[in-house]
């Protein structure tokens, strides 16, 4: 399970990012130049709401993924969509051709694609937030529950395939990956929130991502905080220890 660091300070940036994450409130993350070089729109998954899966859609315009920590997915026992490939690929051969690193990371995070078993088809903003926000409630009792019991509600709670991806983050986080998933998760962590928040990429007019500096104009526009992914890692040392 996880281990608690109680009463470590953490920058006053970081402690207002908590805040709003804990309201229901987005921020803003930008990555670094020399990774993916966008920004995501985040929001902690347990306060997930139509309006806020609304927002990434409309707002952000990329893939709209629940990342969720190293813990819970061993807890559960989710597979990486990697090793789903690399299991079938003797019967499916063509599957083990496809399987390549992403150019701007050694590894990529994506795991299984999931929906709540209330919804209907899953895809709406109602039942997408469903999803998303069971997720993030299962997220909060990982200090509480133990492995099978958390297992159990969760194999319970979703099937798969559906319409949230999971995005999974790497067991040292920023100590071993420094992409949207390890520094979102390391947000809530640090704040003490439940570890697990829903990020989107935000896409410019041009075809290619929203630049940092429009990114920017946009946090500002709304009132919302826009972060460096440096800042984060810098606040993870110092935490972390």
């Amino acid at each position: 399970m996880l281990a608690d660091h109680p009463n470590r300070p953490i920058p006053d940036e970081m402690e207002r990012a908590a805040e709003a994450l804990d309201s229901g409130e987005p921020v803003l993350i930008f990555d670094a130049p020399d990774r993916e070089g966008e920004t995501d729109l985040v929001f902690l998954s347990e306060r997930a709401t139509p309006e806020l899966v609304r927002l990434l859609r409309h707002d952000a315009g990329g893939v709209i993924c629940t990342a969720i920590s190293a813990e819970l997915r061993s807890a559960v026992g989710l597979p990486f969509v990697r090793d789903l490939f690399e299991i079938s690929q003797q019967e499916y051969p063509a599957v083990g051709r496809l399987i390549e690193s992403p150019r701007y990371d050694r590894r990529s995070s994506f795991g299984i694609t999931i929906n709540h078993r209330d919804n209907y088809t899953g895809v709406t903003d109602n039942e997408r937030a469903r999803t998303i926000r069971s997720v993030g409630e299962i997220a909060a009792r990982i200090r509480s529950v133990d492995a099978p019991a958390l297992r159990e509600e969760f194999v319970t709670t979703f099937s798969s395939p559906g319409h949230v991806s999971l995005i999974y983050a790497a067991p040292g986080l920023l100590a071993e990956r420094k992409g949207h998933t390890e520094l979102a998760v390391s947000l809530t962590r640090m704040a003490g929130l439940s570890e697990s928040a829903t990020v989107c990429e935000m896409l410019g007019d041009s075809g290619g991502a929203r630049s940092p500096q429009a990114a920017r104009r946009y946090a500002d526009d709304h009132g919302w905080l826009f972060l460096e992914g440096r800042a984060i890692v810098e606040a993870w040392r110092s935490w972390s220890g």
